[in-house]
């Protein structure tokens, strides 16, 4: 494999790296998972030098399958996630809170009750929720008492900037991408002097905030027995965009995995949203930013992991499509996965997940495909958000593990009445990525290029439902949401 890259792809389940050819081709992953803590109920934490270890470990083992073909890194993580470490001694001071906490949720209501939040909103684009790193600092700050005796040894960081500065030696800088989703920078400039004051974050604990492509930094020869170049780094759902060829406005992916994450590609102006959609940047090249509108779901593959690993329902992941299919319809059965609170449109993050409509008649197949079924109607419901908002889409194109669900990809198409496309490479985080860094190191001219180069033929599904039918299932889910609505005030 000539003018690799070399992609390191930290998720929230596990930590993977792989080889990318210069036209897309993957090389295998290697993969490791990753352990995670629940102190409390809806409490998340990771363990940061796991993540650096395993990282490192992937990549290594990546990287020995053709070491003197690697010509960049790429990068991409979980964003949100935030780490606490000694710019000093390189180690972490407190466990990684990740996105999917929601121990902020009172403070959040306290500054959402006190009239923050439309400022907020027109500054980063963002919405006060536990799921951005503001609030998770804040807290961290006020509860954990290292960190506050770390003085000007203290690093704040999203996952980006912990690998950066492990695989550099010390390096702190943070991609616009990933700047992007902490509630402290300014959607249309840097870090914000106000906002880092609101939330009690001390400005020089973070990191520079750079572009999402070009000769960005280089590791610490010792790690991979020479210096390389980072030309690319973006957060998982920015890159997965790149990755699947959204580059021009109205452009439109989803990402199934363990959560799901829709972003319409939305030009040079950051859009502003009347439907509690996040404003984000897509990316960032020589200083210019471009924008996305974005749409989250904090549970979406877990539904399945949930019913495997708590319920026994499943062995496999692998079976839900065909369990799913062995009966006609759930029966009245609706599910709505709200086991991290609802995302958007809603941003409720006290909700609770809810299986409405069992009878004796319900068996472990209309529950199956009732998850299912709740995923697809949380993107239907998305869909109506965003054009509401102006962003029309034409088509979408979905990727991430739970993409590779045939049932989930047609019912998708059939509730949404719009082509839906799988590319044959589902690695699209990956790819995006490695796009970033081909285009960042000069092996492409530009990302455009690149996409064009390193781009998956697709697979296609059409939509076939009834009107009445597709009306008859988003009333049904609109009434399951009201009802969790209710259940979460009781």
């Amino acid at each position: 494999m000539d003018d690799a890259i070399l992609v390191i792809d930290e998720g929230t389940t596990s930590t993977r790296a792989m080889l990318v050819g210069s036209e897309g081709q993957c090389g295998p992953a290697a993969q490791h998972e990753l352990s995670a803590s629940w102190p409390r109920p809806a409490w998340v934490e990771h363990d940061a030098d796991e993540i650096w270890r395993l990282s490192l470990k992937a990549a290594r083992t990546a990287a020995s399958a053709s070491p003197d073909s690697i010509r960049t890194i790429g990068i991409s993580n979980q964003r949100e996630t935030i780490v606490f470490w000694d710019r000093k001694t390189g180690e972490p001071l407190a466990p990684a809170i990740v996105w999917q906490d929601r121990r902020t949720a009172d403070l959040c209501a306290g500054l959402r009750e006190a009239g923050h939040e439309p400022a907020i909103q027109q500054k980063t684009g963002l919405l006060l929720d536990p799921y951005f790193s503001a609030t998770k600092i804040a807290w961290a700050l006020d509860h954990w008492p290292q960190l506050r005796a770390a003085g000007d040894r203290l690093a704040i960081g999203t996952i980006d900037s912990w690998l950066v500065f492990k695989l550099t030696g010390g390096l702190h800088l943070t991609d616009a991408t990933n700047a992007s989703r902490t509630l402290l920078m300014d959607l249309k400039g840097g870090w914000d002097e106000g906002l880092c004051d609101l939330f009690g974050v001390p400005r020089g604990a973070l990191p520079e905030i750079v572009d999402s492509a070009g000769t960005l930094a280089a590791t610490d020869p010792a790690l991979f027995g020479r210096q390389i170049p980072i030309c690319g780094i973006a957060g998982d759902q920015q890159a997965a965009a790149i990755g699947q060829d959204c580059l021009a406005p109205g452009d439109t992916k989803a990402t199934f995995g363990t959560g799901a994450f829709i972003l319409t590609h939305c030009g040079t102006v950051p859009p502003c949203s009347a439907n509690r959609l996040l404003s984000t940047v897509a990316w960032q090249i020589d200083g210019k930013r471009a924008y996305a509108l974005e749409g989250s779901l904090f549970v979406a593959g877990q539904v399945v992991s949930w019913l495997r690993d708590s319920l026994g329902l499943i062995a496999r992941s692998a079976e839900t499509a065909a369990l799913a299919t062995s009966v006609p319809g759930s029966e009245g059965v609706r599910f709505v996965p709200a086991f991290a609170g609802l995302g958007a449109p809603h941003w409720q993050p006290d909700a609770r997940a809810a299986i409405l409509g069992l009878t004796l008649g319900t068996g472990k197949a209309h529950i199956v495909r009732a998850a299912l079924e709740g995923v697809a109607n949380q993107g239907a419901e998305l869909q109506r958000a965003f054009a509401s908002d102006g962003a029309i889409w034409s088509r979408l194109r979905i990727d991430g593990g739970m993409a590779a669900n045939d049932f989930l990809a047609q019912d998708l198409a059939d509730l949404l009445a719009l082509p839906v496309e799988r590319p044959a490479n589902v690695e699209s985080t990956a790819l995006g990525a490695a796009m970033l860094a081909a285009a960042g190191c000069g092996l492409y001219g530009s990302l455009r290029e690149a996409a064009d180069a390193m781009g998956s033929p697709l697979r296609r599904f059409d939509p076939g439902m009834p009107e009445q039918a597709r009306s008859r299932r988003i009333a049904e889910w609109d009434r399951a949401v009201a009802a969790v609505q209710r259940l979460g005030q009781v």
